[in-house]
């Protein structure tokens, strides 16, 4: 499928629309610092399948998608750990409001007024600002492996935890078998145990993304973007949109009882715990989803 381009909330998003144009509009959001390319075909197919127009795309700063720098905020891990490690405030590109902007953006210029929409990790939470900023554009919501509670607040320790999760997930340049070897090593760490995908596959999967734009600071920008985030459990708490949260037993990343949080958040939201699932939907984890997001919404009928 080709990948095209459209101006979204005053900024270039590339994206690709899949399956018949007049079918029921779904779409994917992807989570920080990954790209439309890792979405495995068996999840697009499997939806497309089932006869829904699927939407994915690159959220802004990945993949082929706009970057946005902003003057006077430095996007570089030693910048940003250096301002942590300080106890100084670093100032955010742009906040998690931008991102669900860039959503409904690109469903107005794709003539899409209301879709249902998957979010998973960063994308679950653009996802929930999209609820609480445009809940008329969504048929339905389906958050995985997310969070509504700022980072801050995410276990103890608050700012050293703060500063642990950080040199996390910021990223600094590297070459394309760095960039292969870490994806490789993210699997290990963050992947889904029940659900495995081969070495081989992994790094077939990473060199695509590596060659289509893989950029070090704009990733760290999507990472400010979250660490910005406020609270949504208040606003959350008085949404009625169909929801369904999925969450792996077995995440890594983020644990399990922040999605059942988010599920006892919003308003006659379904819950659904993955056995064997951890942060990553793989291959062979793409029917399962696919199956359980597609009874959701068969039943709202």
């Amino acid at each position: 499928m080709a990948v095209q381009r459209a101006q979204a909330n005053g900024i270039t998003l590339a994206y690709e629309d899949r399956g018949p144009r007049d079918g029921v509009p779904l779409v994917l959001i992807r989570g920080q610092g990954s790209q439309m390319a890792h979405w495995p075909d068996a999840l697009i197919d499997g939806f497309v399948a089932r006869g829904f127009r699927v939407v994915i795309f690159d959220n802004r700063d990945v993949g082929l998608s706009q970057r946005c720098p902003v003057a006077g905020v430095p996007a570089t891990a030693e910048a940003i750990l250096d301002s942590l490690r300080r106890g100084a405030a670093h100032p955010a590109p742009y906040g998690i409001g931008d991102l669900a902007r860039d959503v409904t953006g690109l469903m107005d210029a794709l003539g899409i007024a209301r879709a249902h929409v998957f979010g998973i990790s960063m994308g679950g939470m653009v996802l929930q600002q999209v609820m609480l900023d445009a809940p008329d554009r969504l048929m339905s919501a389906t958050i995985v492996m997310s969070s509504c509670r700022p980072a801050t607040e995410r276990g103890a320790g608050g700012q050293a935890a703060l500063l642990a999760r950080a040199e996390a997930l910021l990223v600094k340049p590297r070459s394309r078998a760095a960039y292969l070897d870490a994806q490789v090593d993210e699997h290990r760490r963050w992947g889904s145990p029940g659900y495995p995908m081969s070495e081989g596959d992994i790094r077939a999967m990473a060199a695509i993304a590596y060659d289509r734009g893989v950029d070090a600071e704009g990733m760290n920008r999507q990472v400010l973007a979250l660490a910005d985030a406020p609270d949504r459990r208040p606003a959350l708490a008085q949404v009625h949109v169909p929801c369904l949260v999925i969450h792996g037993e077995d995440d890594t990343l983020v644990p399990l009882d922040l999605g059942r949080e988010i599920a006892a958040t919003i308003p006659g939201a379904d819950f659904h715990a993955v056995p064997g699932m951890g942060h990553i939907i793989t291959p062979a984890l793409a029917p399962l989803i696919v199956t359980t997001v597609s009874a959701f919404i068969d039943a709202l009928a």
